[in-house]
């Protein structure tokens, strides 16, 4: 990881690596083992029930004690923050509503059984910023789902960038913000690893995946308002230069990619991420939450080495007009 951070400054890049900081650990696992006094065994965290999953999740981790933590100074959730951005330029917190509150469940039981535990959000949010100014690293929060009220301004308060989805960010009407007003103090993305990317959602990939699995309620009224979302959502990248011509079918997905990349281009926000699926145009997003067995989570191999897989002619054109879109000083 030392070598590859160094490799990346010394290549350009002004951030280099973000290392990515899980909400929880495996019960049986090392670090739940050299820690028990500080984690919840026997208890297991997820979500409730929303609109993406109706059944609610359970993730089948376990998280920090709040009780614990205090009683022995936060060390095990320093000790996680500094090893995370000991060879990184960054950190991505998972699920950052853990550092005010997880739900949790017992273990076997359903996610709908759960409750909110409250953790000591004040004294987390002041340790991440102390090892972020010592490590001289930027802090992204995964503020999606159930956000509590006044979540995501506290972490814009404190320095981290919250996160900006190109779905999500909605006006009161449902209809697509431009992306001139999208939240400066975050990171503007096309997708996560956790929804649908951006061709998958296009032809509907993530609908037939959550009918089949029963996940979904009703699956007609379902696609009646993806096609309501792909009207709006070309209809807002025609509005910021992005996109051109009359909207292309559900099957027609790459002139959409290459039109949502450079609407992205152009938001407000201060970092820009692109998944790597969505650079290639993938249809198949990397994991479905509330699975385990059901879907393919984290198995599907990328379509070619590592040291190419951005060659391809398409793709190469995707990222060189985002690069002229983006202004300089900007980060993407």
């Amino acid at each position: 990881l030392a070598a590859a951070q160094a490799a990346a400054r010394q290549a350009g890049m002004p951030i280099g690596l973000i290392s990515d900081l899980a909400v929880g650990t495996d019960g049986g696992g090392s670090h739940a083992w050299s820690r028990q006094d500080e984690t919840l065994i026997g208890l297991s965290i997820g979500a409730p029930p929303d609109l993406l999953n109706l059944r609610g999740q359970d993730w089948g981790l376990v998280a920090f004690s709040p009780a614990g933590l205090r009683r022995h100074g936060y060390r095990a959730f320093i000790e996680m923050l500094r090893a995370a951005l000991r060879h990184a330029g960054g950190v991505r917190i998972d699920h950052a509503m853990g550092l005010a509150r997880l739900w949790v469940l017992p273990q076997g039981a359903p996610a709908t059984e759960g409750a909110y535990l409250h953790f000591p959000f004040d004294d987390l949010l002041r340790l991440v910023a102390l090892e972020s100014w010592r490590h001289q690293a930027i802090v992204l929060g995964e503020d999606l789902g159930t956000v509590p009220e006044g979540f995501q301004d506290r972490l814009a308060g404190t320095g981290v960038l919250g996160m900006r989805v190109l779905p999500f960010e909605r006006t009161a009407d449902e209809r697509f913000k431009p992306p001139s007003d999208w939240t400066p103090t975050a990171a503007a993305m096309t997708s996560t690893h956790d929804i649908a990317t951006l061709a998958g959602w296009w032809g509907g990939r993530d609908i037939g995946w959550r009918a089949d699995l029963g996940l979904l309620g009703d699956r007609e009224a379902e696609e009646t308002l993806r096609q309501r979302d792909r009207t709006w959502l070309w209809q807002a990248m025609q509005e910021s230069g992005a996109a051109a011509g009359g909207e292309p079918g559900a099957w027609d997905t790459w002139p959409v990619i290459d039109a949502a990349i450079a609407h992205l281009g152009h938001s407000a926000c201060d970092l820009m991420l692109l998944p790597v699926e969505d650079a290639l145009a993938l249809q198949e997003q990397p994991n479905l939450p509330g699975t385990l067995h059901e879907h393919p989570n984290w198995r599907r191999r990328l379509p070619g080495p590592a040291a190419t897989i951005l060659d391809a002619p398409e793709v190469a054109a995707r990222l060189s007009r985002l690069d002229r879109i983006r202004p300089r000083g900007r980060s993407a």
